[in-house]
């Protein structure tokens, strides 16, 4: 198989090297932060150390969009924050990922990177940027990490991007993909479940074996059939990060407002762990009402 005019195994040799490195790697529990005034040693995340946690033990994963939840999610103990374009529908108002623009995500990243967690800082390229010319995609990725703050970047697309991102990868913009369901092509492909036939199975392998072997650090796979998501996780040699595709990976990821109950319809693979628009409703209604009830001079 070749993608674009070199042989994939071109790539495929020096995701291996990096593998062999990667084995060797010494490896530390991921622990929360004394930000929470808990005493045990925090050690900072990065994409090598995540990894080589393949195997070993899950990943975990979160978004956030602040300082506010890069300071939660950190002190929940999350491996890596990613500060993902769903930004837009989350906290925005938008109605999907699409009008959200790498300015806007550099000044959310800057704003997360400000908490100083030890968890990875992942950025997610912006709608159609990936597509552009590479000296402007080196561009964009250059920003992300001197003005956002991140460590790398997180890019949607399948095999059509993997010498893009061996580029990257090279010029030392280290990438996590992310293949299977893709939100930032909504109004060409919708919102819809992958790998439910052998024919789709075989497109989304394909996407990930040629992203994994571009030199991908980690790969998102989004709403991919939990049947068919263990062939995915056994056939990439870097971790799988799970989101809506069942327990057949390395990691997960969750959107932290979701996993927290602070989105009113939250998708149906999101099982919150709180209710925190329930809390705060309730909260904001006590304290109006020793307002209303205080007697004015």
């Amino acid at each position: 198989m070749r993608i674009g005019a070199r042989p994939i195994v071109r790539l495929t040799d020096r995701t291996e090297n990096a593998a062999k490195h990667a084995d060797t790697y010494t490896l530390y529990p991921r622990f929360t932060s004394g930000g929470s005034g808990d005493k045990s040693i925090s050690v900072k995340s990065t994409t090598r150390s995540l990894r080589a946690l393949k195997g070993v033990r899950p990943i975990v994963c979160l978004t956030a969009y602040d300082a506010i939840t890069a300071r939660i999610a950190e002190d929940g103990g999350a491996d890596l924050i990613l500060v993902g374009d769903s930004v837009g529908n989350t906290v925005l108002g938008m109605p999907d990922t699409v009008g959200v623009t790498l300015d806007m995500m550099i000044h959310h990243a800057a704003a997360v990177a400000r908490a100083k967690p030890e968890a990875l800082i992942v950025g997610d390229l912006p709608f159609g940027l990936a597509h552009d010319s590479f000296p402007k995609l080196l561009n964009y990725c250059r920003r992300f990490l001197q003005e956002g703050g991140v460590k790398a970047v997180k890019i949607e697309g399948g095999a059509s991007l993997a010498l893009a991102i061996a580029r990257l990868v090279d010029a030392g913009i280290p990438v996590m993909g992310h293949v299977g369901m893709l939100p930032q092509r909504v109004n060409s492909a919708g919102y819809r479940r992958r790998g439910l036939t052998p024919e789709d199975q075989q497109k989304v392998l394909i996407d990930a074996q040629a992203i994994a072997a571009a030199g991908a650090f980690a790969l998102v796979v989004e709403c991919v059939d939990e049947a068919f998501m263990p062939q995915i996780t056994a056939a990439v040699k870097c971790p799988t990060i799970g989101i809506g595709s069942g327990r057949g990976c390395d990691g997960q990821i969750l959107v932290i407002h979701d996993l927290l109950g602070l989105t009113p319809y939250p998708p149906p693979f999101a099982r919150p762990e709180a209710n925190l628009h329930r809390d705060a409703v309730a909260a904001i209604k006590r304290w109006a009402t020793k307002v209303r009830a205080k007697k004015t001079k």
